[in-house]
């Protein structure tokens, strides 16, 4: 098995091998987070097709100092999920949605267990506070701002903020 930091350095330098077996690494689980957001499955297949286009014509700014590539092209797909959901003709196409549609995602199986766990992450993050998985839901399975989840949970912004950089470091502690 070929190491993911050797896998990354080959996608960086546009092996096309290397895009494959990055995909298949990750993209049930950018799907499943893209889907936690938009609610669409067609929409999520289309955002995740870019998100993997785009990562590999900007694959030169990914920088392992930085953070893990998994982390990387998770920050892609959630914020073009956001920008997705911010867009006119999506909120258009959402405003005359009929009551079924609402009761496919209730009792849909596609839930954030089984997409987004594909690389293990279940196991961590149910290791945190409940404060941490309040905040880790909001912002990266949800597609919160800061502002907005600071908001749903009613704590100050800087308290989100700070908050959110030490659940992060927490699981990269778990993880390492």
């Amino acid at each position: 098995m070929v190491n993911i930091d050797t896998l990354v350095d080959q996608f960086q330098a546009k092996d096309e091998i290397a895009f494959k077996k990055l995909y298949d690494m990750y993209s049930k689980s950018i799907h499943g987070v893209v889907y936690n957001i938009v609610k669409d499955t067609a929409i999520a297949d289309e955002l995740m097709q870019d998100v993997f286009i785009k990562a590999w014509h900007k694959a030169d700014t990914y920088s392992s100092k930085k953070g893990r590539f998994f982390t990387w092209i998770l920050n892609i797909a959630r914020n073009a999920a956001i920008d997705k959901t911010r867009s006119k003709a999506f909120k258009q196409s959402k405003q005359n949605l009929h009551a079924d549609y609402f009761v496919d995602i209730i009792a849909g199986h596609d839930n954030l267990d089984d997409s987004t766990d594909a690389i293990g992450i279940k196991k961590f993050v149910t290791q945190l506070g409940e404060k941490c998985k309040a905040v880790i839901e909001l912002l990266y399975f949800k597609g919160f701002t800061q502002k907005e989840a600071s908001e749903e949970l009613q704590m100050p912004i800087g308290t989100v903020k700070t908050r959110n950089r030490n659940c992060i470091k927490q699981l990269r502690d778990m993880v390492l």
